[in-house]
């Protein structure tokens, strides 16, 4: 089984005046992310506000993806929906392209009620890509509560191609117990981007994180710190994350990163309802702020 390894990121699905889907973006995307460093992509989750675009759009998606990055970024395709129905078809079809992993997060209206309820939901989604391997989206999105540790002992033993989770939560705890779950054979890509170096200090190998689209290289270069023991130069580059955190906050983490884009020439467009579009005006303050933030 591969185990991801370096910043994974979260790319935006962008989209045109008209609110529709914007390939040749995609494309301009793709390449960016490849010049930063980024050694993977995990698509259509939230971020890549997956929930608000139909199948036939996710099908779309994941297709150009594919195209655009040309064999050169590990791909992971998130399939989870609303349905069942949905998820398998999406799931069905990325079984078909060339990429390492799809992923689903767990139904936020009929919840799994428990840890046995969520692994039968998992073995169903992983057995329609069988040629793939399979990572649980643990996000307190969501609103599903299972404790993730039980869940890999479980799931082990139902779904023979479960490479692991992408851990969206600040439970550090439970991430390292998640670590060495079944003698630490699953991959946990950690998710909360303003937590890399602690989860660092506990073991990450790799991230998945929605900044990795406009300040990876200077998320690389507090790994590289960190790597090389210089924890007081790790401390000093966290003041950068700290303000460009800020504006996510401020203006909301979709929209507010679909802005901060323009500071690559990228334009993606505003978000989805029921996210409410930024005006002119505080897309202007957005790319200010996170310039100012100092991570280009």
């Amino acid at each position: 089984m591969k185990k991801l390894s370096g910043l994974i990121a979260a790319p935006h699905t962008p989209f045109n005046a008209s609110n529709q889907i914007n390939f040749e973006e995609i494309d301009k995307i793709a390449a960016h992310l490849i010049q930063d460093g980024v050694k993977g992509i995990y698509i259509c989750g939230t971020t890549g506000e997956g929930i608000h675009c139909s199948v036939e759009e996710r099908k779309q998606i994941a297709e150009r993806w594919v195209s655009a990055t040309n064999g050169k970024m590990d791909i992971i395709v998130h399939t989870g929906a609303l349905s069942i129905v949905d998820t398998l078809e999406l799931t069905k079809h990325a079984d078909t392209l060339d990429i390492l992993a799809t992923s689903a997060i767990g139904p936020c209206f009929f919840k799994p009620g428990g840890v046995s309820e969520l692994v039968e939901y998992c073995a169903t989604v992983a057995a329609a890509a069988p040629s793939k391997g399979f990572y649980y989206y643990h996000s307190g999105m969501s609103g599903v509560n299972v404790n993730m540790e039980e869940f890999l002992i479980a799931a082990d033993k139902r779904i023979p191609n479960l490479s692991g989770l992408k851990f969206n939560s600040g439970d550090i705890y439970e991430y390292q117990r998640c670590l060495r779950a079944c003698d630490s054979k699953f991959d946990i890509p950690w998710g909360v981007d303003e937590f890399l170096p602690a989860a660092l200090a506990v073991g990450a190998k790799s991230a998945v994180g929605s900044t990795y689209n406009y300040a990876a290289k200077h998320f690389n270069s507090i790994i590289e710190a960190f790597d090389a023991g210089q924890h007081d130069v790790v401390y000093d580059k966290m003041d950068t994350v700290i303000a460009l955190i800020r504006v996510l906050v401020e203006f909301g983490g979709v929209s507010a990163g679909k802005a901060a884009m323009k500071l690559h020439d990228i334009e993606a467009g505003d978000a989805r309802l029921p996210l409410l579009p930024l005006t002119t005006e505080q897309k202007e303050i957005v790319v200010s702020k996170m310039n100012a933030a100092g991570f280009m």
